[in-house]
Formats: structure tokens, sequence, C-alpha cells
């Protein structure tokens, strides 16, 4: 295993799980988020998988286990990542699709494919392709719910949060009711009713869209127009569904951040400015825009430009350029410990913005050479 991969924090599967997690199932890396009391959930991932899809999947757990200050039941997460790793659960990164085919898929664990695991950056993350559409944040909201939060109507409960789940549950009964979603697929709802993974649906159709991953999905029919999830969902973007299930986002804001707080590795192959900020001729920033951090990897010459987040940015190992909304003179420029600090003299715009290892800020003006001392 090279020294690249194991400084990300992976490693080959440890001896007490590859006994299970095989190498003639193709398995061979592992990571892991420790939960506060020591424990680790981990994630096993087969051969297909890149390094930068094991760090997202991973930061994406993180991100979901990470508190929030002043929210109902997410201020203090330590109890779900706690039961989560006391339930031994697994995170199963596997090649391919889902199809049918890998045999990984019949261990105890939560499959995520390859085919479905974009990394920011990549071809199929820039294009917002929907034949190998983002579904992480799902997978690993499925994950946390099932073996963290806990769902009702089980033989036992073996969540952290009876309470919460309640509340989704409602949420969900509601939307039901309402027909906003589940739209059009009664034969799947009836599947999910009799397996007791409606909550976990629902609530993964109001997540996807909250995170602006259907903010781009162009619908198929008329019907569908202005929805989420394939069209089986009401909501297509964050006002969209605060509008139209206010309970299902009113139950994601009691335990989720609405920005992602976790620090995006842009994938290696890509070139230009990675856009934090909405634009809506860039299909990608319908989800980006909710990014703060990133940083650059690989060596092409590239940018990234900044959003209201106070953004955490750290070049490659080529020149790399940030870019910010006005003109030189609205901002404070500083250097200190190896970090340039622009803020944003402006209120409600470009925030005030940590950068390591970048070379030229570009402002409404003209570009200007990053200070070093």
């Amino acid at each position: 295993m090279s020294e690249a991969t194991l400084a990300l924090g992976i490693k080959p599967v440890p001896d007490n799980l590859a006994t299970t997690y095989t190498a003639a199932l193709k398995f061979n890396r592992y990571t892991s988020v420790v939960a506060p009391n020591g424990k680790e959930i981990g994630i096993v991932a087969q051969d297909g998988l890149t390094d930068n899809q094991i760090v997202r999947a991973r930061s994406i757990l993180g991100f979901y286990l990470t508190d929030v200050p002043g929210t109902k039941y997410g201020a203090n997460k330590a109890q779900v990542a706690n039961k989560m790793a006391d339930n031994g659960s697994k995170l199963l990164l596997l090649n391919g699709v889902d199809d049918g085919t890998n045999k990984g898929a019949e261990l105890d664990g939560q499959p995520l494919y390859y085919g479905e695991l974009q990394v920011e950056g990549g071809d199929w993350y820039i294009k917002q392709n929907y034949e190998h559409r983002d579904a992480s944040y799902e997978e690993i909201l499925h994950f946390v719910h099932d073996y963290g939060i806990g769902v009702d109507q089980n033989p036992s409960f073996i969540g952290a949060l009876p309470q919460y789940q309640a509340e989704i549950r409602a949420a969900e009964v509601d939307a039901s009711a309402k027909k906003l979603w589940g739209i059009g697929q009664d034969s799947w709802i009836k599947e999910l009713t009799a397996e007791n993974s409606l909550t976990q649906e629902y609530l993964a159709a109001v997540i996807d869209s909250y995170y602006g991953l259907w903010g781009a999905w162009q619908a198929e029919t008329p019907a569908q127009q202005g929805n989420g999830m394939w069209g089986l969902y009401v909501g297509k973007d964050r006002a969209d569904t605060a509008k139209d299930d206010p309970l299902g986002t009113a139950v994601v804001e009691q335990f989720f951040s609405p920005v992602i707080t976790y620090n995006a590795r842009i994938e290696e192959s890509f070139t230009g400015v990675f856009s934090l900020a909405f634009d809506q001729a860039l299909p990608y920033t319908h989800h980006s825009q909710y990014l703060k951090d990133v940083t650059l990897t690989g060596s092409n010459e590239s940018g990234v430009r900044v959003n209201q987040y106070d953004n955490d940015i750290t070049g490659n190992d080529s020149e790399n350029t940030v870019v910010f909304s006005g003109s030189s003179s609205e901002y404070s420029i500083s250097f200190k410990d190896n970090v340039v600090t622009v803020k944003d003299l402006q209120d409600n715009r470009d925030g005030t913005n940590s950068l390591k290892s970048i070379e030229k800020l570009k402002f409404s003006d003209g570009v200007i050479e990053a200070p070093s001392s």
C-alpha cells in the first residue's frame, strides 16, 4: 500500500475483519470514523474504489456525526456515534453498480457502490451525471439512521434517538397522506412498508433535495417537473422543499447542518475554477454551494471561487487561484503562519477566507499575487 494512501488514513483490512471481508471478495482497504467511546465505525472497501472515493465516504459519515450546536437532536451526537460503534456497523464500499452480481453485498453492512459514489471535481460530479448519480448522501444516511438514530416498528430498537425517530415517522406519515413523496410509486411504497424502511427512504429523499443533489436533474415527464429523487419526492431543491414539505425540512434541521462542513478533496483530474458559489450555468453548484472547505489535489493548474461560508481553501502542487466577487479594495488581506487571510469588508458576500498554498487572488479589478511573507 502506497505512502500516499496511508497518509489519507486508509490502511489494509485489519486481521480481525479479514476473515469476513476477504481478499477473495476483493476487499483490500479499510478506514474508519472513531466514535467518542474510542470504538471504530468501520468502512471496508473493495479494490475498484479510488482513494478519494473512500475519503469522501468517510467525510460524509463524519459530517453526519458532527455536532450541530443549537439543534434539537444534533447538538451532541456522541450517543449516535457510540451506538453505531457498539452495534459493530460497517459501511461497505463495493465495486461496480447494484446489479446483484457483487457477492460482497451479501455481507452484513450498508452497501455503497463505486458507480454511485461521486467525488467533488470528478467528471460525474461536474456534469451531474444521473446515470452515476451521487447516492452517497442517501446510502450513508441509511447507515446512520439504521445503526445510530434507530428505527421504530422493528422487534427491538437498536438506536440512540427514539424521540427523533418518532418525529421522522410523523413527518413521513404526513408526507404520505399529502402525496408529497412516493409519488407514482405505489408498489414500491408497499415493499418499503413490508420491510419497515419507509422512514429511512423518506428522510433520504428530503436530505438529497436539501443538499441540492436534485437541483440539476431534468425531469422526464411534465408530472415530475419540480420534483426530486427521480420525481417521487415533491422537493427539488432546498427552497422548494421548505415550501412544499415544511415538516420534512424541520426534521432535517433538528439534526443536520445547513452547511456541509467536511473538507472536500477536489479530484486530481479537475482543471479550471471549482465554484463554491451557485451558478445556474454550472450544474454541480446546486450541490457545491453548500460546501465551505476544499483541498485541490493532483498537479493541474486550477482555482476555487468562494462563497459566503468563510471558506478554508488549500492548493495543490501547481499554481492555484482563488476568485472573489468584488474589487481588491473591498477586502483586507493578511499573511501569518503560512496562511493568507482574505476578509470581505462587505457583509453577506464572500466572508473571511483562509488560504494555504494559493499563489494568486483574482478580484473583479484584476489578479494579484498572494502574499507569502
